[in-house]
C-alpha cells in the first residue's frame, strides 16, 4: 500500500505540488519550534507568563483567520488565492524579524502574521479534493504520507540547526531562512496551484454564508469532538514550550533542542508510514494509545534532561507523535467531507482548544513549580483528551 501511495504522490501533478509545499511548510515550523519559547523568555525578555500570554493571542489569530479562510475557501472554491495569502503572511513576518528585529517585532511575527498562516490547513483540503478519483482504502494513506513529509525536513533541518547554532551562529537567523521559505512557497503556488476553473469538476462553492457555517461547527456532538481532540493536541503544544527550555540552559546554544526535535520527528515518519499496517481499530482507540505513548514522553524530558536516558525517550515521542498528528486530521475531516475547507479549518479549532489549554497548563505548572509539573499538566490534558473522545464514540 505504500509503495501505491508513493506512486500516486509522484505522478499526481496536483498531490506532487502538495507534497513539495507540505515539506516546504515543515523547514519552516521546524526552524521555529525549539526555539520560540527560548527568543520569548530569554532573547526579548517575555518571561514564562509573557510568552503564556503570546500562545494565547497567537492561538486566537489562528483560529479566527483559519475559520474565515476555510470558510471563504468552500464559499468561492478559491483555494489558490488564500494559498497565496497565507505565503505572503509569512513573507512579511519573516521579513519584518530580518529588517528590524525588535520584541515588538517578534509580537507581530510570532502573535499575528504567523499565526495567520493557514496554509497546513489548506494543503489538506486540497489533497482530499485531489484525491478524490483514488480508492477509498488509499485516501487515508495518502493523507498519512502528506502528514509524514511534513516531519520530513526535521530530520535534516533541525540538525543542522543544531550545527551551526553550536558554531556560534546567532539564533536570529532562523529569520532569513524562513524568509526564504516563504519565497519558495509563494512561487510554487504562484505556478503550480491549480485555478479555480481548473477545479470546477471537483470543487464546488459551498452557498454556505459564515453564520451558516459557523453554527454547523458549533454542534454540541462535533463541538465535544473537537475539545477532546484539542486536548491530545495541547500535549504536542506543551511539548515545544517545556523541551527548548529544559534542554536549552541559560547562556546555552540549543543544540540539544534542535537535535532532539529533528531525531523526534525522523522517526516519526517510519512511523507514520507504517500507519496502514495497525490493526483495523476505530481512530479515537488509537489516538489515545498515542496520546498515552506521548504523555510518556512529556513528562520525562525534563525529569531526564542532561542525561543520556533522554535520548531513550525518542520512541515513545515518535510513536505517539505518529498517532496524535495523522489521524486526528482524517478524524475531523470526515465530520464535514462534503466541506473539505471548512473541514481543515477544524483542525484549527482543534488547535486553539488545545493551545489554550496547554498555554494554561504551562502557565499553572511553571507558576506553582517549573518545568516538570508544566510538562506532567500538559500530559495529564492530553490523556483526559483521548479517553473523552472514546467514551464520545463508543
Amino acid at each position: 500500500m505504500a509503495r501505491a501511495v508513493f506512486r500516486i504522490l509522484l505522478h499526481d501533478p496536483a498531490l506532487r505540488m502538495i507534497a513539495i509545499l507540505m515539506m516546504l511548510q515543515g523547514a519552516l515550523v521546524c526552524s521555529f519550534g525549539p526555539y520560540i519559547s527560548v527568543l520569548a523568555v530569554r532573547v526579548f525578555g517575555l518571561g514564562d507568563r509573557g510568552y503564556a500570554a503570546m500562545l494565547v493571542v497567537a492561538t486566537l489569530v489562528s483560529v479566527t483567520s483559519a475559520l474565515y479562510a476555510g470558510i471563504r475557501a468552500d464559499q468561492t472554491a478559491d483555494r489558490r488565492r488564500i494559498a497565496l495569502t497565507a505565503a505572503g503572511l509569512v513573507i512579511c513576518g519573516a521579513g519584518v524579524m530580518t529588517l528590524a528585529p525588535s520584541p515588538a517585532s517578534f509580537l507581530l511575527a510570532q502573535a499575528l502574521l504567523f499565526p495567520a498562516n493557514t496554509l497546513f490547513g489548506q494543503l489538506f483540503a486540497q489533497a482530499r479534493l485531489a484525491a478524490m478519483d483514488q480508492p477509498a482504502a488509499l485516501r487515508d494513506g495518502i493523507q498519512s504520507t502528506i502528514r509524514a513529509l511534513f516531519a520530513l525536513p526535521f530530520v535534516v533541518v533541525l540538525p543542522l540547526w543544531s550545527l551551526a547554532l553550536n558554531l556560534g551562529v546567532p539564533i536570529l537567523r532562523i529569520y532569513p531562512v524562513a524568509l526564504g521559505l516563504g519565497a519558495a512557497m509563494a512561487v510554487l503556488i504562484w505556478r503550480r496551484w491549480p485555478s479555480k476553473a481548473a477545479m470546477a469538476g471537483r470543487d464546488r462553492p459551498s452557498g454556505l454564508t459564515i453564520r451558516a457555517a459557523l453554527a454547523e461547527l458549533a454542534s454540541p456532538r462535533l463541538a465535544l469532538r473537537i475539545l477532546a481532540l484539542g486536548a491530545v493536541s495541547a500535549g504536542g503544544t506543551a511539548y515545544w514550550a517545556v523541551m527548548g527550555l529544559a534542554l536549552t540552559p541559560v547562556g546555552g546554544t540549543g543544540g540539544d533542542a534542535a537535535l532532539y526535535a529533528g531525531l523526534a520527528a525522523g522517526l516519526e515518519v517510519p512511523f507514520m508510514l507504517a500507519l496502514p499496517l495497525l490493526p483495523r481499530w476505530n481512530r479515537s482507540r488509537l489516538i489515545l494509545i498515542g496520546a498515552a505513548t506521548y504523555a510518556v514522553h512529556l513528562v520525562g524530558i525534563p525529569l531526564l534532561a542532561g542525561t543520556p536516558f533522554l535520548w531513550l525517550l525518542l520512541i515513545p515521542a515518535a510513536a505517539g507523535g505518529a498517532l496524535t498528528l495523522p489521524l486526528p486530521i482524517a478524524y475531523l475531516q470526515d465530520q464535514l467531507a462534503a466541506r473539505p475547507g471548512t473541514g481543515a479549518a477544524l483542525m484549527a479549532l482543534m488547535k486553539v482548544a488545545g493551545d489554550g489549554m496547554a498555554a494554561g497548563a504551562f502557565a499553572l505548572g511553571t507558576g506553582l513549580s517549573g518545568y516538570t509539573l508544566a510538562a506532567v499538566l500538559g500530559a495529564l490534558v492530553t490523556l483526559i483528551g483521548g479517553t473523552v473522545l472514546v467514551i464520545a464514540d463508543a
